[in-house]
């Protein structure tokens, strides 16, 4: 608004953006695309992730400024009351300013990491989109878009992620996160030995005390170390690695097991609010959207005592267009 100097207002919106994506410390990072060769395996590796798969931190959120910066000339002008506003209120601010200057390009990149961390995907890819497209295409911004098509799509590397990390590497050929995904992409292709050569390349290339070896480590370790993590009943370890060798038919029978298994857990613990999306996610990436609807009903009858929950559901039915 033109009352203090232009340094000020940057370093401000910097400590803005800092403390946004220090407060949203509840991220929910999904990793794990699809040519008609590829798209029984590719479906297999969705609906794996989808209904068997604990989602697995892949990277590590660049802090927009630096972490030592005094947070005073900020509090100072805030007062103490902005220390106590919650995130969403924060968030809250921070839209209604992108609302009315939809073209400032510095806020939209200082709400999209945090809609990452929030698990809010789609708006994390809007707020990517209109980032890159008001402030220019940068391997970063690139990246990230791409990380969050993917979290939006659920862990399938679509082709839009895809075309947007190869636009990060031709800018950044040592992206990490494009050299991550990519890798990902292969794998999910059925090209297993490509996967780990990238994937090979980017460890050979880490710097010491690199944050994000272990995940890349992880991801190599698929499918026995994931799931084994995994909370939800579904096949074992054994079955994973032998889906792969199954096939179209086999494989999709043992899909259906695992998703009928899902279902019938959701009978007993209706309340599972992450059963039912990953479930209503399910059938849709089979193509049943005869079962995602009627899942839908059952969901919300089960949820109906609690709005947050059935908040949270109508938004996954919406955005996975069960209904329309």
């Amino acid at each position: 608004n033109g009352l203090i100097g232009e340094a000020e207002a940057e370093a401000a919106r910097v400590e803005v953006s800092r403390r946004l994506i220090a407060a949203a410390d509840v991220a929910e990072v999904k990793i794990p695309q699809s040519d008609n060769a590829q798209a029984g395996r590719r479906r297999w590796t969705a609906v794996a992730a989808l209904a068997l798969l604990p989602a697995v931190a892949v990277t590590s959120y660049l802090a927009l400024g630096s972490p030592e910066m005094p947070g005073a000339p900020l509090a100072s002008r805030g007062g103490a009351a902005a220390e106590n506003r919650s995130i969403e209120a924060l968030v809250a601010q921070v839209e209604a300013h992108v609302e009315a200057s939809p073209n400032d390009g510095k806020a939209w990149e200082v709400l999209a990491p945090v809609y990452m961390r929030l698990g809010r995907a789609d708006d994390a890819v809007t707020a990517w989109r209109n980032a890159i497209r008001l402030n220019g295409s940068s391997a970063s911004r690139e990246a990230d878009f791409g990380e969050a098509v993917v979290a939006a799509a659920d862990g399938v590397v679509t082709p839009e992620a895809k075309a947007a990390f190869e636009r990060a590497l031709a800018l950044d050929k040592q992206d990490v996160m494009a050299r991550f995904y990519l890798g990902m992409a292969a794998d999910q292709d059925g090209r297993r030995a490509d996967a780990d050569s990238i994937w090979g390349e980017l460890l050979a290339s880490a710097p010491p005390g690199a944050t994000w070896v272990e995940a890349v480590r992880h991801a190599m370790a698929r499918p026995t170390q994931a799931a084994a993590r995994s909370p939800t009943p579904g096949p074992s370890a054994a079955d994973v690695e032998a889906a792969s060798g199954l096939n179209e038919n086999d494989r999709n029978a043992m899909i259906g097991a695992m998703v009928t298994r899902l279902a019938d857990r959701l009978k007993q613990n209706g309340g599972d609010i992450d059963g039912w999306q990953r479930l209503l996610r399910a059938y849709m990436v089979l193509g049943d959207r005869v079962q995602a609807r009627a899942a839908a009903g059952n969901a919300r009858r089960a949820l109906a005592s609690d709005p947050d929950k059935t908040r949270q559901l109508n938004d996954t039915i919406k955005s996975l267009g069960v209904e329309g």
